[in-house]
């Protein structure tokens, strides 16, 4: 019944690799069908060779609480331990399609020294509506409780007031990124420009360490010619 969805899904965790943005079983890319409120992930622990569309595990967008969350809809292998950070994106982000999780060099240096990504030049621009921004540090409280839900929830709180879909990018504090996108194809492109503008931004820092962000100009040009309601970037 959800062989599209678990193909895509199952399509864009492969391409993670592919992409080197992940080693071993590292990362995650899911999918939901909002009609139905089902929700495809990867397993966990599953290495990516191995990995096939029927492998892929569908959940309820219904289930709230991490017992909850590996009530399975359909698959016979346990969903990936991130799937409560995913599900409370999915119900709290409602424009998004689609959800990545990975731990690569560039953005999760970022996120260990707990510090937002600058947009410095037009590349970051053209996917991403300014700087990329980083949680708070989690409290002990939160870490030792509910651990993958209270990821989501770091997140959510710290979009309070702002559109997730303008930036598709955060940098979990000590952790690493989570990007998304209306489809688990886009979000796997957010990552992978994310992943390219944190390595940029590292060596502009380098090369200037007082260098400022992109002017206001240069960032509203770049990103709303691509995203804006009068956007005229690639073809109609």
């Amino acid at each position: 019944m959800y062989e599209e969805l678990r193909k895509a899904v199952c399509d864009a965790n492969i391409e993670l690799q592919k992409q080197n943005l992940v080693i071993y079983s590292f990362g995650n890319v899911s999918g939901i069908d909002r009609s139905a409120g089902v929700v495809a992930i990867k397993p966990s622990g599953v290495t990516y060779d191995e990995l096939a569309p029927d492998k892929i595990v569908l959940l309820d967008l219904s289930a709230r609480t991490p017992k909850e969350d590996s009530n399975i809809i359909e698959g016979t292998l346990k969903p990936s331990s991130d799937t409560p950070t995913h599900l409370e994106l999915y119900r709290n982000f409602e424009a998004i399609g689609g959800i990545c999780h990975a731990h690569p060099t560039g953005a999760t240096m970022w996120a260990q020294a707990c510090r937002e990504i600058p947009c410095f030049g037009t590349t970051g621009a053209d996917y991403f509506y300014g700087p990329i921004p980083v949680t708070e540090v989690m409290t002990d409280d939160e870490i030792r409780s509910d651990y993958e839900l209270n990821t989501g929830r770091v997140i959510v709180r710290q979009f309070a007031g702002m559109d997730p879909m303008k930036t598709p990018a955060v940098l979990v504090a000590n952790h690493g990124p989570f990007t998304w996108a209306k489809t688990a194809a886009g979000a796997l492109e957010s990552m992978v420009v994310l992943e390219q503008i944190a390595t940029m931004a590292l060596g502009t820092i380098t090369i200037n360490p007082g260098q400022g962000p992109i002017s206001k100009a240069l960032l509203d040009k770049h990103y709303l010619r691509k995203h804006g309601k009068n956007a005229y970037y690639g073809q109609s």
